[in-house]
């Protein structure tokens, strides 16, 4: 496990112990290559899920966006050639088709960089795409439960719709991705 949040690290490893679990946790950032590369020596598949991925802070911040969520993708890309590591898979979003803000082009522009690498070497790169994981941090779902006494939801279009799975169904599709992934391609849930 490798972040640049220590405290997310932390509880990880209370919920599973190093001494009872197979992982070892790193501090890093996917914006510093050198240690995206001595990070992942000997691993052999790699997920990537870093991501800058709040809408508005994205709109409000663009270059920061940009430097986590494409170069931050090029430097995973760099550092799983470098450690000829075996599969790569990065989460994206729906958000990435017909993108309207800057999250959307920068999670395209992921997918385009992974789909590229994929051409060279003997990695296999695989991006999986889905959208709103119910109750992950930064879904709807917290902000709806504590609206809810209010009586009032906060929704931008009433005729919008939602595309959402669960993040048992969200671990399912990069499961299959490092399983069955061809490299080269873009998966998507069948959902409703």
């Amino acid at each position: 496990i490798c972040s640049r949040d220590e405290q997310k690290q932390h509880e990880m490893a209370l919920d599973l112990p190093p001494a009872r679990f197979p992982i070892r946790y790193f501090l890093g950032d996917v914006r510093d290559l050198e240690r995206l590369i001595e990070v992942s020596r000997g691993v052999d598949v790699f997920v990537h899920a870093a991501a800058m991925k709040h809408v508005p802070a994205a709109e409000a911040n663009p270059m920061e966006c940009v430097r986590t969520n494409i170069l931050g993708s090029y430097n995973v890309v760099q550092a799983a050639h470098r450690n000829s590591i075996a599969k790569v898979v990065a989460l994206s979003t729906d958000k990435a088709a017909l993108p309207a803000n800057a999250y959307g082009a920068s999670k395209l522009l992921l997918e385009r960089v992974f789909l590229q690498a994929d051409e060279t070497g003997d990695c296999r790169f695989s991006v999986v795409r889905y959208a709103n994981v119910f109750g992950s941090k930064g879904s709807v779902v917290p902000l709806f439960l504590k609206r809810r006494s209010s009586g009032v939801l906060p929704i931008t279009n009433p005729e919008m719709t939602r595309f959402s799975i669960t993040m048992a169904d969200a671990i399912d599709l990069v499961n299959f991705a490092i399983r069955e992934g061809w490299g080269g391609e873009v998966i998507l849930p069948v959902a409703p």
